[in-house]
């Protein structure tokens, strides 16, 4: 998954169990503005999160948090983030 056009490309390694899991993250990208694309995948337990100039690390690991699921690491443009 390739988004060249992105200025942005954010990572995250999360904690999740089921379909709901990864839907409740699914969930809270697809309403975020500023993503320009995003993958959910429950079996490598990852977001890879590809957005606008204006969409902040944090903004897009607090939303993540807010569906109660455990963020274990992140990474901004490639390099390692807070969680």
């Amino acid at each position: 998954m390739a988004a060249p056009d992105a200025p942005h490309h954010y990572k995250f390694d999360i904690t999740m169990t089921c379909s709901g899991c990864s839907g409740a993250v699914d969930r809270v990208l697809k309403r975020l503005e500023g993503v320009q694309k995003y993958e959910v995948s429950l079996e490598s337990q990852t977001a890879d999160v590809y957005a606008e100039e204006g969409l902040a690390y944090e903004t897009v690991l607090e939303k993540i948090k807010k569906t109660g699921k455990t963020v274990v690491k992140g990474q901004k443009d490639g390099q390692s983030a807070g969680v």
